[in-house]
C-alpha cells in the first residue's frame, strides 16, 4: 500500500453493519443494492405504443456500508436501471457497474473508498475511483456510466454488462470525463470535457469531440481562473460555455483528509466563453458575476445577431450544505436561500466587458435538473421540462420531509414555455417525490415539445417506485404510472434512447 493510505479499516466497514445508522440512508434513501429482471411491470393507464426504447437511469447505491461519517448520500456505487418499453409493455433490468472499486469491496466484503473525492481516504490504492453514479449516456452502440472525477466505464446497453472503462480507444486526453456530455443531434458529434484534468486539484480544463465514427478531435486545453467544480456546460454552433461553481479544491486540504469541497463566498461566478473548435487560453474569456451556484443547464444556442442566450438552473447561494465555507457556515435550506430560478443569460461573445449582465428569470418556480427536447439541442428552444418544488400544492410534507433526507423534496414537474412564459404543471399526488424527467417525442418529426415527459416517482405511502408517462398536450394527468414492486433509491440523472438508435426491432 501506499504510504498516505490507510492499514486497517475501522469497525463500522466490517460485514453485518446497517445502513440505518446513517439518515442519508434511511427511508427512501435506503439502498435498495437490487440485481436482476422484473418482466411485465404492472401499469396503470395506456403506454402509447409509439413509445418503443429503453428508459436508462442511475442512482448512486452503495453495496457496502461506508466507514466515513457523514459522506454525501451520491458516494454510492452506480446501479443502472433499465425499463425497455415496447408494445405497450414495460419489462425492467438492474446491473451494477463493475468498477473497480465496486469489484474490490465485493472480494473484500467490507468498503475500501473512503471519502468522496478524496484518495487520501482510502483504505487501499485504486488506479481509478469511480462510482459511475451520475448519468448514464447512451453513445455509438454502448452506455457510458459516467462520474466526473474520471474516465466513463462503458456498458452493453442490452445486457448491462460492464465493458470497461471508456478512453475512446486510447485517444482520451484528459484524465476526467464530464458526467454531462452534449450530443450535436445534426452532426452527431460527442461533445466532452473534463475539469480538474491534469488530476485532484489542477485547474486544467480540457475539451474536446468524438465524431460519430469514434475519432477524437478539436483537442483544446484551459487553465480555469479557479479549481472549482464545472458540473454541467453548453454547446451552441459556434460557442463552448464552461460555468464555474463557487465549490473549490485544494490539495493540501484532500491530503489532511478533509473534503474535496468548500464553498467560496469571496469567489466571483465565473462563466468561460471559448470558440467551439480551436479554443485556448488566448481566445477563452471568462466573464464575472456575483458568487452564485450555477446548476444543470437546460441549453444554449446563438441569436442572429450573434450573441449567445444561455439558460440553467441558478441560485444564489451554496445548496450542497454538507459543503460550508472554511469557517462551517452553511444556508439553512428551509430559509429560501437555496432556492433555485430559471435563469437567462444573454452574452455578446465579442465584448471586451466580461462583467456578466444580470440573468433574466424565466418562471415562478424553485426548480431544478431541466430536459429540453435534444433534437434542438445548441438551437433555440420554447421549452424547458424541470422538477419543482411548489409549495401551493398539496404535498403532505410533515409526512414525507424526514424520508428525504439530502435532497430537495420536488414534488412537480414544470412544462414552461420560454417565449409566452406559459406554465403548466403534473402533480403526481401528496406523498410522491419526483425524479429529473426525460422527453420522449411523439414521432420522429413530430414539432419541439410535442411528446410525453416521463420520470421516476417515489410513493412514500406504499415506499415503492412508480414510472409515470405524461402527455405534453395534457400535462395535468398521467397518461400511464407503471409500478415496481420496490423501492428504488433517488438517482441522479438518465436519457431515454429510441429503439431504433439501440439497433432494436420495432417488431
Amino acid at each position: 500500500m501506499a504510504g498516505h493510505f490507510r492499514t486497517q479499516a475501522p469497525a463500522a466497514s466490517l460485514p453485518g453493519q446497517a445502513f440505518g445508522r446513517y439518515p442519508q440512508f434511511s427511508g427512501i434513501m435506503k439502498p435498495s443494492r437490487f440485481e436482476g429482471e422484473v418482466q411485465n411491470l404492472e401499469v396503470d393507464g395506456t403506454i402509447p405504443h409509439s413509445i418503443d426504447g429503453t428508459f436508462y437511469r442511475v442512482m448512486p447505491d452503495p453495496q457496502m456500508v461506508p466507514f466515513i461519517e457523514g459522506d454525501p448520500w451520491f458516494n454510492g456505487d452506480g446501479n443502472i436501471s433499465a425499463f425497455r418499453i415496447h408494445n405497450g409493455r414495460c419489462h425492467f433490468k438492474q446491473r451494477y457497474v463493475r468498477t473497480e472499486k465496486f469489484v474490490r469491496e465485493r472480494q473484500a466484503q467490507r468498503a475500501l473508498l473512503g471519502r468522496y473525492r478524496n484518495k487520501y481516504t482510502d483504505l487501499v490504492e485504486f488506479h481509478v475511483r469511480s462510482t459511475a453514479n451520475t448519468n448514464i449516456f447512451y453513445f455509438n452502440g454502448r452506455l457510458l456510466a459516467c462520474k466526473e472525477d474520471s474516465p466513463a466505464y462503458a456498458m452493453d446497453p442490452v445486457t448491462l454488462e460492464t465493458i470497461g472503462l471508456e478512453d475512446f480507444c486510447g485517444q482520451m486526453p484528459s484524465l476526467t470525463f464530464t458526467a454531462h456530455p452534449k450530443l450535436d443531434p445534426v452532426t452527431g458529434e460527442l461533445h466532452c470535457f473534463g475539469y480538474e484534468a491534469r488530476g485532484d486539484g489542477t485547474p486544467d480544463v480540457c475539451y474536446w469531440t468524438v465524431s460519430p465514427d469514434g475519432q477524437v478531435k478539436n483537442v483544446s486545453w484551459l487553465v480555469a481562473p479557479a479549481v472549482a467544480m464545472i458540473h454541467d456546460f453548453a454547446v451552441t454552433d459556434h460557442w463552448i460555455l464552461f460555468p464555474l461553481n463557487c465549490l473549490t479544491c485544494d490539495v493540501e486540504r484532500l491530503k489532511a483528509g478533509g473534503e474535496h469541497w468548500q464553498w467560496d463566498p469571496e469567489l466571483p461566478f465565473y462563466l468561460g466563453v471559448m470558440p467551439r473548435y480551436g479554443g485556448n487560453n488566448s481566445n477563452v474569456k471568462w466573464f464575472q458575476g456575483p458568487t452564485a451556484f450555477p446548476g444543470h443547464t437546460a441549453n444554449a444556442h446563438e441569436t442572429a445577431d450573434g450573441n449567445i442566450v444561455f439558460d440553467l438552473a441558478m441560485a444564489k447561494d451554496n445548496i450542497f450544505v454538507w459543503w460550508p465555507d472554511r469557517d462551517g457556515n452553511a444556508p439553512d435550506p428551509k430559509s429560501g436561500a437555496c432556492r433555485t430560478e430559471m435563469s437567462r443569460y444573454t452574452i455578446d461573445p465579442r465584448s471586451k466587458d466580461l462583467e456578466l449582465p444580470t440573468p433574466a428569470v424565466l418562471g415562478p418556480d424553485d426548480c431544478e435538473f431541466p430536459r429540453i427536447d435534444d433534437r434542438v439541442s445548441s438551437k433555440p428552444h420554447t421549452t424547458i421540462f424541470y422538477l419543482a418544488m411548489d409549495p401551493a400544492l398539496d404535498t403532505n410534507y410533515q409526512a414525507i420531509g424526514h424520508l428525504v433526507a439530502g435532497f430537495a423534496p420536488y414534488n412537480a414537474i414544470g412544462q414552461l414555455d420560454v417565449v409566452t412564459g406559459g406554465l403548466a404543471k403534473y402533480f403526481p399526488g401528496r406523498t410522491h417525490f419526483v425524479q429529473e424527467p426525460v422527453f420522449i417525442p411523439r414521432s420522429k418529426d413530430a414539432s419541439e415539445g410535442d411528446g410525453y415527459v416521463m420520470a421516476m416517482v417515489n410513493n412514500l405511502s406504499t415506499m415503492t417506485s412508480e414510472l409515470h408517462i405524461v402527455d405534453t398536450n395534457d400535462f395535468t394527468k398521467a397518461q400511464a404510472i407503471i409500478y415496481l414492486p420496490m423501492n428504488l433509491r433517488i438517482g441522479l440523472h438518465g436519457n431515454w434512447v429510441d429503439s431504433q438508435d439501440l439497433g432494436l426491432s420495432k417488431d
